[in-house]
């Protein structure tokens, strides 16, 4: 009984409240009298003023209900009215009685016609209002300070008194109504004493404050400050027609819930600094008629927050520019917002998606560029019919389709038109071909129909025309085309056999590219031009006369800057080259030209690379002032290579592949714009060049297959390399320690060190080179565990290790962070032992990503002026790469002591291109889980100890173009079917118990080796002893031994004792 008192006395006081609070939401609100009172009092105060003329008093209510029923009273549960709303009803009259509703909350008075100050009201007897809206409704003179004692107010709208006015006046003379309107009167109200700092010190909840056309035209650019200081939660400022002068404060960034401001006529002249800061959070955003000129911020256009944008009746240049610049993502179709709008330039940046078709929208468009972007869709034949619209640039992204008829052509300003690089079909629009003012034209690597010449005749003012790699039909009879005259013409790769003779009358020229055709035969005369500024003659078999009649005006090109012949299959250097006096940049590259170089006038680019040129680089060279590229590589050059002291101005150097020796010149170091160094694969000797640390744009310096000599140590300076991005020194004779300390380890990408004798410990400075994405230090001594610290570099994407003396087990790995990109590991040759862990293999995550190659762009890995190179090994011969795509993926962990099975979860390297697992101790049998590597392009698992059958499952591997099962004890038939069907006996040599295509030896149905036929066994018997001999050279001294015994018991063991002995000697065997 305790208990159940203690109960009910608990919850009773709790069930009277919740039965009373139900009583009362049940109940009808009645207004108390005191209230109703106060309303009838109102309503006799008020008059009905339609069209500012005064009438009888007005029935507001109907005074047979109670007062809470009435319209626009709300009142709460106890009876008290908390909400007025009397707006837009056409009121006039006085409201003293409403200051008599104390619990009042939301007051609203907007749209009416009272016509009076409000400095005789008391707005102070409302403390509990929040909501305050006196807005258009003809009220004057100083805003009393009572409004600024309402602490609690949330929305405070005082604005535009001056439209009430001018509906007014609109009535006296609908068609001038407001130049009539009295100067006072444009800002009736006015905000002096109390100023505005005085008004809002005490409303710090206030989110929404409009004051538009009150006159606060005598307070100090301060009240900016302040109102960013007092008004933090503050969601909406409207301040249109103040009279504000000065600039915007830098401080409104402060206001961090800010999304609406509206500042319209007020003479601000500029806006701050920090403007695009401050709009970052913006919704709506209006600055109409501010006075405002210079430059817009136009980032704003593409805030994704940003709605509505109106910055008209100013003097602003309307162009938004982000060329070359991060920004990605899909273009807005409020894009087309930006009526104003006359510069759009895009360019080069990272947007994806349709071209927005509001795009349209924009009339005042002179200039439109989103080239270099990966927009993709169809080009919307609108874009064509803006009025204003001179350049459009589409070209360099991922667009299709074809292009429509657009309608008006012939009243179109369009004069540069670019839409090359895309994927475009159909034919070319003859609306197009009907732009009267098109001085510019640029439609190349498409993939529009055939095109002939004479289309692009009716092209009066045409200057320029780039048909690369378009499907161009030139006809024999267009010598009598009357062709527009031209300043630049691409015709590369066109599928062109000879000159075009359009060219004989082309008297303008200044850049013409005919590379990368069909072209044979010695190059005309009037093919030189005296305006010839560029000419790309590159991928045709030419000849060049022996003379040219320079003394003829007709012949001599004085303006000729740009000359390039690369793979012209020319064997001497043009005789006229020597008359080249303003000759700047020359490209040779890639022909048979030999002998030595000519003493000619020097030029800024030289390219002769991979010709036969000999004897020694000339050392006035060395002396050219404004040398800046000479590009010498795969040449028989000898002698040393000649001082540069006075190229000063010098910013590749590439002689690799000749036949250099000596040191390098130290006058190099003064070549202070140097930033390739490339002298690899020559006879230099030297010690490592430190002195280099002088030139402190340096990029890359490639020293590799040369002969430089001893230990990399620096102990003056920490770093000496600041920029250093690749180093290459593999294949010297660099010993001792690895050092690196002395480079910048945020900096450096590639760091080949391989092939020199290197040796200790890995220097674990190496995982604070946070940019690497190549390491190679194959072929040292380098002796050491598995380094699985450098899963810390993120950006890692190829390491070399093999050929090292690298041992222990590979368990110890961090499987959820791993290497995130590497996608070439090669560990070969090494002292690796135990199982393959399944750790090891979760933590290459890069080799688990599949990328559609069909789609992927190629994408190399290295940088323009350096692309990286690897050799992958398969069958124990290294297939060079000369540069890496960044899909190619490789695991290369041959040669070592694995054992044990090959795990299933292989299968999770879904990318892998190469899996080479040969020369280990693997066992059991060959997982059937290799069928879901679907790329894979090599697979070696030869000398190994797998046994059982070939996984039919494999044949549906179709992209296997490599496969070694050799020497393994595997039995049974070797499935057929698809790229099985191309490999040949080599895959299978070695497992004696193997039948089936490609071996000569046969199956019976079941798929069991049959017995071969008399004298086939003594044939069998003489390949295994082969091929034991052959595999036990390089063993040393057990040689002679081992084939003693081996032709003593070979008769009785066979071939079981060949691949026992084989086993037994894996193990002692580092020879790869």
């Amino acid at each position: 009984m305790k208990t159940l008192h203690f109960l009910v006395s608990l919850f009773l006081p709790f069930f009277f409240l919740f039965s009373s609070s139900l009583s009362q939401s049940h109940l009808p609100k009645q207004c108390l009298d005191d209230q109703r009172a106060h309303l009838l009092q109102l309503q006799n105060h008020l008059y009905y003023a339609p069209n500012f003329t005064f009438s009888s008093k007005f029935e507001l209510w109907d005074l047979n209900t109670h007062c809470c029923s009435w319209e626009g009273v709300t009142c709460d549960a106890l009876g008290h009215v908390i909400e007025l709303d009397l707006s837009n009803r056409n009121l006039s009259g006085s409201f003293h009685s409403i200051f008599n509703l104390h619990y009042l909350q939301h007051l609203n008075l907007a749209g009416n016609n009272f016509n009076t100050t409000l400095h005789y009201y008391g707005f102070d007897k409302l403390q509990n209002l929040t909501h305050l809206n006196l807005s258009s409704s003809c009220f004057y003179g100083q805003i009393p300070v009572d409004i600024s004692y309402l602490a609690r107010l949330v929305s405070l709208d005082l604005s535009n008194q001056d439209s009430c006015y001018l509906r007014y006046y609109t009535i006296l003379n609908p068609y001038n109504g407001y130049d009539l309107l009295p100067y006072e009167l444009e800002r009736p109200l006015k905000l002096e004493k109390p100023n505005f700092k005085t008004l809002i010190k005490n409303l710090r909840f206030l989110t929404e404050l409009y004051l538009d056309s009150v006159d606060i035209s005598t307070q100090s650019t301060k009240w900016c400050t302040t109102a960013s200081l007092v008004l933090s939660n503050l969601h909406v400022l409207s301040l249109s027609n103040c009279g504000l002068k000065g600039p915007l404060c830098s401080s409104l960034s402060r206001l961090s819930f800010l999304s609406k401001l509206i500042f319209d006529e007020n003479p601000i002249s500029y806006l701050p600094s920090n403007f695009l800061e401050i709009s970052s959070r913006l919704v709506f955003l209006s600055l109409m008629d501010c006075n405002l000129s210079g430059h817009f911020p136009s980032e704003i256009f593409l805030s994704p927050k940003i709605q509505s944008i109106d910055i008209s009746i100013n003097d602003f240049s309307m162009s938004l520019s982000l060329s070359y610049t991060n920004f990605s993502g899909k273009l807005p179709e409020s894009i087309g917002n930006l009526k104003f709008l006359t510069n759009l330039e895009l360019d080069d940046c990272n947007f994806f998606g349709p071209i927005p078709s509001s795009i349209a929208n924009l009339s005042h468009l002179v200039n439109l560029d989103l080239g270099g972007n990966k927009l993709s869709g169809s080009i919307h034949s609108s874009l064509f019919t803006l009025p204003s619209l001179k350049t459009l640039h589409l070209g360099d992204n991922q667009l299709v389709g074809k292009i429509d008829e657009f309608p008006n052509a012939s009243s179109s300003l369009i004069q540069e038109l670019s839409i090359g690089n895309n994927y475009l079909t159909g034919p070319i629009p003859n609306s197009i071909l009907q732009l009267p003012s098109l001085e510019r034209l640029y439609i190349e690597s498409n993939s529009f129909s055939s095109m002939k010449l004479e289309m692009f005749v009716q092209f009066k003012n045409l200057k320029g025309l780039d048909l690369f790699n378009v499907s161009l039909l030139i006809e024999g009879n267009n010598r009598s085309l009357t062709f527009p005259q031209l300043e630049s013409l691409s015709l590369s790769l066109c599928n062109l056999t000879e000159f075009p003779e359009v060219i004989k009358r082309q008297d303008r020229l200044i850049s013409l590219d005919l590379s990368d055709n069909h072209i044979h035969g010695v190059v005309p005369n009037w093919l030189w031009k005296s305006t010839l500024s560029s000419l790309d003659l590159s991928f045709n078999v030419i000849d060049f006369p022996n003379q040219l009649p320079l003394t003829d005006a007709n012949f001599s090109f004085p303006m000729l800057r740009e000359l390039n012949l690369r793979f012209c299959n020319i064997s001497a250097f043009p005789e006229f080259l020597k008359s080249q006096e303003n000759l700047e940049e020359l490209d040779l590259s890639n022909n048979k030209i030999s002998g030595a170089i000519p003493n000619w006038k020097p030029t800024m680019i030289f390219n002769a690379s991979h010709n036969n040129l000999s004897g020694p680089i000339p050392n006035c060279i060395g002396k050219m002032n404004a040398l800046y590229l000479l590009d010498l590589q795969g040449n028989n050059f000898s002698g040393m290579l000649p001082k540069f002291s006075k190229a000063t101005h010098l910013y590749i150097l590439k002689v690799s592949e000749n036949r250099l020796a000596g040191k390098l010149p130290r006058s190099l170091a003064e070549c202070i714009q140097l930033e390739v160094l490339d002298v690899g694969s020559n006879m230099m000797n030297d010690t490592f060049p430190f002195w280099l640390q002088k030139l402190p744009y340096l990029k890359v310096l490639i020293l590799r297959e040369n002969r430089f000599y001893g230990q990399i140590k620096h102990l003056k300076y920490k770093f000496v390399f600041p920029n250093l991005d690749v180093l290459d020194i593999a294949s010297n004779q660099f010993s001792g320690e690895l050092s690196i300390d002395f480079l910048q380890a945020s900096r450096l990408r590639s760091l080949k060190i391989g092939g020199n004798k290197l040796e200790g410990r890995l220097s674990t400075s190496l995982a604070n080179f946070t940019a690497l994405e190549v390491l190679d230090l194959g072929n040292n001594m380098v002796h050491d565990t598995f380094p699985f610290w450098l899963e810390k570099l993120p950006s890692l994407k190829v390491l070399i290790l093999r050929a090292n003396r690298f041992y222990g087990t590979i368990t110890k790995f961090n499987s959820k962070n791993g290497f995130p990109n590497l996608r070439i590991l090669d560990i070969a040759s090494n002292n690796f032992s135990g199982n393959l862990s399944i750790e090891f293999l979760q933590s290459l995550k890069a080799m688990m990503q599949i990328t559609n190659d069909d789609k992927a762009k190629l994408v190399y890995i290295g940088e323009q002026y350096y692309q990286d190179s690897v050799t992958i090994f398969n069958k124990g011969i290294g297939l060079f790469y000369q540069k890496i795509l960044t899909t190619l993926t490789c695991l290369d962990l041959s040669n070592n002591s694995f054992h044990g099975r090959i795990p299933e979860e292989i299968q999770m390297l879904r990318s892998l291109k190469v899996l080479n697992l040969s020369y280990n101790s693997f066992s059991a049998k060959i997982p059937v889980a290799l069928q879901n590597l679907k790329d894979l392009e090599s697979l070696d698992l030869s000398q190994n100890d797998l046994s059982g059958k070939i996984p039919p499952q494999l044949t549906t591997l179709t992209f296997l173009e490599a496969l070694n099962l050799s020497y393994n004890p595997l039995e049974g038939s070797i499935p057929q079917g698809n790229q099985f069907s191309t490999f040949s006996n080599d895959s299978y040599r070695g497992n004696p118990k193997l039948c089936g295509q490609p071996l000569s030896k046969k199956c019976n149905e079941v798929g069991l080796l049959m017995p071969p036929p008399p004298g086939e066994e003594e044939q069998s018997w003489l390949y295994a002893m082969s091929t034991w001999k052959i595999f036990l050279i390089g063993y040393g001294s057990g040689l002679v031994a081992g084939l003693c015994i081996g032709y003593t018991v070979l008769n009785e063991l066979g071939n079981k004792w060949v691949d026992k002995f084989r086993k037994h000697g894996k193990r002692n065997r580092r020879s790869r």
